[in-house]
């Protein structure tokens, strides 16, 4: 994450004329959002700040900003996989988004941004960051691919090209059978480029074919492993149906979501830069969804001191 030092951790950092470690002080905020659900699986959105704790590497820290339902602006980035294999199922995946682009804008947030990409063996931003639902669904309907597929190639130019540099809320949505095949980038590094964009990943999985032995199920197991590791959910329909309602889960999520922030403070830090979130409620009987990290300080060595260093990107932009 970027730092921000405070002059008293400049002022340490010159006076400080030995060999023993140097410790910054890190004011960047680290926020998360975040849904709760009960044992029947509904979203609850009437917690308060009080009801939950967060741990930075498992130190407890403070939460400095608490919103539920917030009004911070949006930014959706939705990815359709638009290669051969998934052909035959473009018209009710591009119905589907079609509604959920309609619902996400006309009743949400007016700041609120989509962006438009397509992916097969290359990856193409179709529309940049808009509200304007009719261009956006003029473009939706516009799109046809073939060949290859770039999955983990599309999930990071969407993070580190677009969502990184975007405030407020977050979240990418990915319509896609799970086929990878021509990507330069590898799980991890869409992973972490997901992470460090600070964007919840919602895999849409076109499921034609449900029987394990007739597909590659490793995209599928990438793409729900990121969806966990941002504090999303993996949606696998199969029909047209259940497209529609897998989009009107999303909304309801991103509806209901807490935006929870803190100031990392006391930290334990190690050699690896991803530092280990955990987002819990005090409330029995609930489940909480929220991202499991985030990139920021590690431990360096530096001959025979240590020192704390703020973390660069996993993933550079090209």
């Amino acid at each position: 994450m970027p730092s921000c030092p405070t002059w008293a951790a400049l002022l340490l950092l010159a006076s400080n004329l030995s060999a023993q470690p140097v410790i910054r002080v890190d004011v960047s905020l680290v926020h998360v959002l975040a849904t709760a659900r009960n044992r029947q699986g509904q979203l609850v959105g009437s917690l308060s700040k009080d009801d939950f704790e967060i741990f930075d590497n498992g130190a407890r820290q403070e939460i400095a900003v608490f919103e539920r339902r917030s009004e911070q602006p949006l930014s959706v980035a939705l990815l359709v996989d638009v290669s051969g294999s998934t052909a035959k199922d473009i018209k009710y995946e591009t119905d589907s988004a079609a509604k959920f682009l309609r619902a996400l804008l006309h009743e949400g947030n007016p700041e609120d941004r989509v962006a438009l990409y397509s992916f097969d063996d290359a990856v193409r931003l179709v529309q940049d960051y808009s509200h304007n639902y009719t261009l956006l669904e003029a473009q939706l309907r516009k799109m046809h691919g073939s060949a290859g597929t770039s999955l983990y190639d599309a999930i990071w130019l969407a993070a580190t090209e677009g969502l990184e540099a975007r405030e407020g809320r977050k979240a990418m949505v990915v319509v896609s059978d799970g086929g990878e095949t021509t990507s330069v980038k590898n799980s991890h590094q869409a992973l972490a480029a997901a992470q460090l964009a600070d964007a919840v990943m919602y895999p849409v999985i076109d499921m034609p074919i449900t029987n394990d032995a007739g597909r590659n199920i490793g995209g599928e197991n990438a793409l729900t492993f990121m969806a966990q590791g941002t504090g999303g959910r993996t949606f696998m329909p199969s029909t047209a149906a259940e497209f529609d309602r897998a989009f009107e889960a999303i909304i309801n999520d991103l509806r209901t979501s807490y935006f929870i922030g803190f100031y990392p403070h006391d930290v334990p830090l190690t050699k690896d830069r991803f530092h280990k979130l955990e987002l819990r409620t005090k409330i029995p009987g609930l489940q909480v969804s929220a991202r499991n990290g985030y990139y920021g300080d590690a431990i360096q060595n530096t001959g025979s001191s240590e020192t704390r260093m703020s973390a660069e990107p996993l993933v550079k932009k090209k």
